[in-house]
């Protein structure tokens, strides 16, 4: 199957109906954003779900030149309130993120986390979220990546280049599975 990957921006604008306008002086882009990314995949939704929720450490042994490791810091493996903590490379640098399991659900596949610390993140976002969920498609299924965030200012771009590499580890994910 073909790698394919949509993309769909959300920022709120005030005095004006223009999604991607720039802010003037009487027009000021708010700083809370939202991005989804869809992913075709051949994975049952439940397969990639479980790993994601609770054997993020195997994408290590899956995709070992994207993710290095994924450590439990406190709670259990897939429990709302645990810490996780991420190393990877990303654009060529190691990274960590450490995140908390802020929601399950079983029914839909889908998980959030609320990234706590990471390079990535720190003093360009308040705050910033990643959600991910698989859901049906005619007869197949995709997996949707949506980031929430708030910017620390207007100007900060969005995290297209961190949701490319998200779009190429889930890829990664379907492909081993489904190769098995």
């Amino acid at each position: 199957m073909p790698y394919i990957c949509t993309l769909e921006l959300a920022t709120s604008i005030s005095h004006s109906t223009k999604p991607f306008c720039s802010p003037s002086s009487d027009q000021k882009m708010a700083l809370a954003g939202k991005m989804m990314m869809y992913l075709e995949i051949n994975s049952p939704g439940e397969v990639l779900h479980d790993i994601v929720r609770n054997r993020p450490n195997d994408i290590a042994s899956m995709l070992p030149d994207k993710v290095h490791s994924c450590d439990l810091v406190e709670g259990q493996w897939g429990a709302v309130g645990s810490v996780i903590c991420w190393n990877f490379t990303y654009d060529g640098k190691k990274e960590i993120i450490k995140q908390e399991i802020e929601e399950v659900n079983e029914e839909n596949h889908k998980i959030v986390f609320k990234v706590l610390e990471a390079r990535l993140v720190e003093n360009i976002y308040k705050s910033f979220k990643i959600i991910f969920h698989v859901e049906p498609k005619g007869d197949g299924k995709l997996a949707a990546v949506t980031f929430e965030f708030e910017k620390v200012n207007p100007r900060i771009p969005y995290p297209t280049a961190f949701m490319d590499y998200l779009c190429d580890v889930f890829k990664g994910v379907d492909d081993y599975n489904t190769s098995k």
